[in-house]
């Protein structure tokens, strides 16, 4: 049984990040699965910490990206919109250059938060990051 709200767009969630972060570091979400967003990012000169490897600050870019992407396509926008609360991220394995690739997965979805599970696995499917993300979920506002 699938988790979203109606039918989510990920060329309509891609676009929105033009003029965003989200563009500036290649982050793109690649598939909705019944349970779960994926999504990847390059390992490359906008990714890469001085030392050469990934920097930890872009996969926790990558994890809250699918995270907020996700919690947004469960609920009706009409009502709800999601934000970020609360994440962290435990860095296992260096990356110097390719793809990283991310499953971000709910572990709860309740009415007032929700809490992600993100995986970030190398182009060989080792795993690099592991993430949880808290997201609030907020009433919409008024639009009159």
């Amino acid at each position: 049984m699938s988790i979203w709200f109606g039918e989510p767009s990920l060329e309509w969630a891609n676009s929105r990040g033009e003029h965003a972060l989200i563009r500036a570091l290649g982050i793109e979400m690649t598939e909705i699965t019944e349970g779960s967003l994926k999504g990847r990012m390059p390992v490359d000169h906008r990714t890469r910490q001085p030392a050469g490897v990934l920097h930890g600050g872009a996969s926790v870019a990558l994890a809250e990206t699918l995270a907020s992407w996700g919690a947004s396509f469960t609920v009706d926008p009409a009502k709800n919109y999601c934000v970020g609360m609360e994440i962290n991220a435990n860095h296992v394995r260096p990356v110097s250059d390719g793809w990283v690739y991310a499953e971000a997965s709910p572990i709860t979805r309740g009415r007032t938060t929700q809490v992600w599970d993100i995986r970030i696995t190398d182009e060989q499917g080792r795993l690099v990051c592991v993430s949880r993300c808290t997201m609030a979920v907020l009433p919409t506002p008024s639009q009159y």
